[in-house]
C-alpha cells in the first residue's frame, strides 16, 4: 500500500483510531482531520498537484460509499470520517479494499455475536443489512475498528505495493 511513511502513517492512524473507538465508541474529529492533511501534504510532497488529486480521489473514495452506510444507521460519523481520511493517505483503490475487507470482517463478527445471543434467527429478519454492514445490531454495538485492523492487514497482504 506504498512506500514506508504510508506504511508508517497507516498504523499510527489505524492503531490510534482503534484505541480511541475501543475506549468511547467515538474516533475524534481531532485524530480524522489531522491524517486527512496529513495525506494531503504527503502526496502534493511526493506527487505535486497529480499527488492533491490522487489524495482527493482516495478521500472520496472513503467518503461516498460510507455516506450511504451511514444513512442507513449502520455506522457512525466517525466512522465516515476515518475512511475518507485513510483514503488521502493510501487512495481510492486501497481505501476501497480496506472497506470491502472490514465490511466483510464485520458481518463475520455480527453474526458470531449474533450466534452468540442465541437469537440469530429473529435478529437476521430485523435487520440483515445492518448485520453485515455495521456496528449495531438491535442495541448490540461493537467498535467497527475492530474489523477495521483485520481489514487492512489483508488489504495491506493481498493489494500489490
Amino acid at each position: 500500500m506504498g512506500g514506508a511513511m504510508i506504511c508508517v502513517m497507516v498504523a499510527l492512524f489505524v492503531g490510534a483510531a482503534f484505541v480511541s473507538d475501543i475506549r468511547s465508541m467515538r474516533i475524534p474529529n481531532v485524530l480524522t482531520v489531522s491524517f486527512f492533511a496529513a495525506g494531503m501534504v504527503v502526496h502534493l510532497y511526493t506527487g505535486g498537484l497529480d499527488g492533491v488529486v490522487y489524495a482527493l480521489l482516495g478521500g472520496l473514495a472513503g467518503l461516498v460509499p460510507l455516506i450511504v452506510i451511514y444513512s442507513l444507521k449502520g455506522i457512525g460519523a466517525g466512522d465516515v470520517k476515518f475512511f475518507a481520511a485513510l483514503g488521502t493517505i493510501v487512495g481510492a483503490v486501497n481505501v476501497l479494499h480496506v472497506l470491502m475487507y472490514s465490511i466483510l470482517y464485520g458481518g463475520l463478527l455480527g453474526a458470531l455475536l449474533l450466534a452468540y445471543n442465541r437469537t440469530l434467527g429473529r435478529k437476521l429478519m430485523l435487520g440483515i443489512v445492518s448485520v453485515f454492514v455495521s456496528s449495531k445490531v438491535e442495541g448490540t454495538k461493537f467498535p467497527f475498528m475492530i474489523a477495521v485492523v483485520p481489514g487492512v492487514v489483508t488489504a495491506w497482504y493481498f493489494v500489490p505495493a
